[in-house]
């Protein structure tokens, strides 16, 4: 997918986030965790940016995924201890950095299992690509609907949330 749709990836991943964090009211939380979601969207695509480092590669895996989360969880953990408060609403800033950063990368990866390219999601276990083949990495349909159901179930999850319109 193109940045388009890793965008709407994002937000589709970010809808149940934020439904959980506006539900126990912290809207300012929701927030950031969805600017930190579509802020890592296009991360693993640095790999286009690294010297010997192959396109849909190693940042293309579950083990990149918790690589960011991991250090996510570190700069929560480390901004939590340096404002003196370790959890908000229950939420330990560790676990809710490790969710904003592994949640945002699997995004992307799950957009790009959709393309015929597919992702090595286990390497370095297997180089195994997982692929749907369901659409081309360019495909304006697919990019612009992925971008257009995100937008939308972030509306809903707002409107639901914060207006209180019933669905």
């Amino acid at each position: 997918m193109y940045r388009t749709g890793h965008y709407g990836a994002a937000l589709l991943a970010f809808a149940p986030v934020a439904y959980l964090l506006l539900s126990i009211g912290e809207p300012a939380l929701a927030v950031v965790a969805g600017g930190g979601m579509l802020w890592l969207a296009m991360l693993p695509d640095v790999d286009h940016r690294l010297p010997l480092v192959s396109h849909r590669g190693p940042t293309h895996s579950l083990g990149f995924a918790g690589l960011v989360g991991g250090a996510f969880a570190g700069v929560g953990l480390l901004l939590g201890s340096a404002m003196g408060f370790e959890t908000v609403a229950g939420i330990g800033l560790g676990a809710f950095g490790f969710i904003v950063g592994a949640v945002a990368v699997v995004a992307h990866l799950l957009a790009d299992v959709i393309t015929p390219a597919g992702a090595p999601l286990l390497w370095p276990l297997s180089g195994r690509r997982y692929s749907l083949d369901l659409a081309r990495a360019d495909n304006v349909v697919w990019n612009y609907g992925l971008f257009v159901v995100g937008v939308f179930a972030v509306s809903a999850v707002v409107a639901v949330s914060v207006v209180g319109v019933g669905v």
